[in-house]
C-alpha cells in the first residue's frame, strides 16, 4: 500500500482566467491556501486554527474580481506552514531535516533564522511546528509537487502577458496583521498597505507612485518598502529592463477581516471592489507603454 507521501496531491495551484486578458497584468497569491492534507496535519503538534494564523487569509479572494477586469490570477492552493513560494526553492533550516541537504541549499537567509523559510519551521507566533526532523526526500517532495508547479504557473502567465503587450506587470499580494510593524500600531498609527519594490530595483519607479497616490487619494496610508521590500518572487521576477514589472502588495488585515476569528467583515467586499479598481487601472495606464524604464508618471496618476 502506498505511504500519504506517495500519493499524487491534489492540484497545488490554480489560476483564475478571464474570458480575454486584455490587461499587461498577471496577479499572484502564493499564500492563501487553504488545503490542510492529512500527512501533513500527521507531522505537527499544532492544530489548523494555529497553523491558519501564517496565512495571507482571503487574499486570494480579495484580487479575485479582478479577473472579471481582465487580468489572470494565479494562487497556491497549499498553506503557507506547509510550503512557502514566496521564497527561494531551497532556503531552509538544516537542523530540520534527517540527513545532507543539496550543497545549493540556502541554509543562513534571515528568513530561514527566523524559521520562515521554503518548509517553515515555526507558525506565525514561533511555535515549532514539527514533531520530529523530517526526511529530506520530503523536502525534495514539497519542492517537486507545490512549489514548483506554482513558480511553473507563475512564469507561464508572465511570458504570455509579455507575449501579448510586450511587457508584464505582476502584482504579488500578500497581507499582514495589524499589530505587525507594517500594520503599525501608536504612536505612528495604522499603515494600511505597504508597496515592495524591492527599493525601486523590481520595477519602474512610475508604476509605484502610481500605485502609492492611487491608494492615497483614496483615503489609505500608504508607505514603501518598510518593512516588506518583496520575498523572493519581486526579487528573482522584477526585471524592468525585460519587461517584466513586479510590485508587492502588503494589506493590513483589520480592513477587510477579523483577526480573532479569521473572518471576512463588512469592509471585505468594498475593498475587493477597489482593489480591482486600482489593478485596472494601473493595467490600462500602462497599456500605452511598453518601454517602462523610461516611463514616468501622468500628472493626474492618481485622479
Amino acid at each position: 500500500m502506498e505511504s500519504p507521501s506517495d500519493v499524487q496531491p491534489t492540484p497545488p495551484v490554480d489560476i483564475a482566467r478571464p474570458p480575454a486578458q486584455t490587461l499587461p497584468v498577471v496577479l499572484a497569491s502564493p499564500h492563501s491556501g487553504t488545503h490542510y492534507a492529512a500527512d501533513f496535519l500527521d507531522l505537527t503538534h499544532l492544530d489548523v486554527a494555529v497553523l491558519r494564523r501564517s496565512e495571507d487569509a482571503f487574499v486570494d479572494t480579495l484580487f479575485a474580481p479582478a479577473a472579471e477586469r481582465g487580468v489572470p490570477l494565479v494562487r497556491a492552493l497549499f498553506p503557507r506552514s506547509f510550503v512557502d513560494a514566496n521564497r527561494e526553492p531551497y532556503e531552509v533550516d538544516a537542523a530540520m531535516f534527517d540527513g545532507p541537504l543539496p550543497i545549493h541549499a540556502n541554509t543562513r537567509s534571515p528568513r530561514v533564522a527566523a524559521g520562515l523559510g521554503t518548509v517553515p519551521r515555526a507558525a506565525f507566533d514561533g511555535q515549532p511546528i514539527y514533531r520530529r526532523k523530517l526526511a529530506v526526500a520530503e523536502l525534495e517532495r514539497r519542492i517537486a509537487w507545490y512549489y514548483r508547479p506554482y513558480h511553473t504557473a507563475l512564469e507561464r502567465l508572465i511570458a504570455e502577458t509579455r507575449a501579448r503587450f510586450g511587457h508584464c506587470v505582476l502584482i504579488d499580494c500578500h497581507s499582514m496583521p495589524s499589530t505587525s510593524p507594517g500594520g503599525g500600531q501608536p504612536p505612528t498609527g495604522r499603515v494600511d498597505f505597504v508597496l515592495g519594490d524591492n527599493h525601486g530595483a523590481a520595477c519602474a519607479p512610475a508604476l509605484t507612485h502610481l500605485a502609492e497616490r492611487w491608494l492615497q487619494h483614496h483615503g489609505y496610508r500608504v508607505v514603501r518598502n518598510q518593512p516588506y521590500a518583496g520575498g523572493f518572487t519581486t526579487q528573482h521576477y522584477g526585471v524592468p529592463t525585460q519587461g517584466v514589472h513586479v510590485l508587492q502588495i502588503e494589506i493590513n488585515r483589520a480592513l477587510y477581516m477579523d483577526e480573532s476569528t479569521l473572518r471576512p467583515h463588512v469592509g471585505f467586499e468594498p475593498l475587493a471592489r477597489r482593489l480591482a479598481d486600482l489593478v485596472e487601472d494601473v493595467g490600462r495606464t500602462t497599456l500605452g507603454h511598453s518601454a517602462f524604464p523610461a516611463w514616468t508618471a501622468p500628472a493626474n496618476a492618481a485622479e
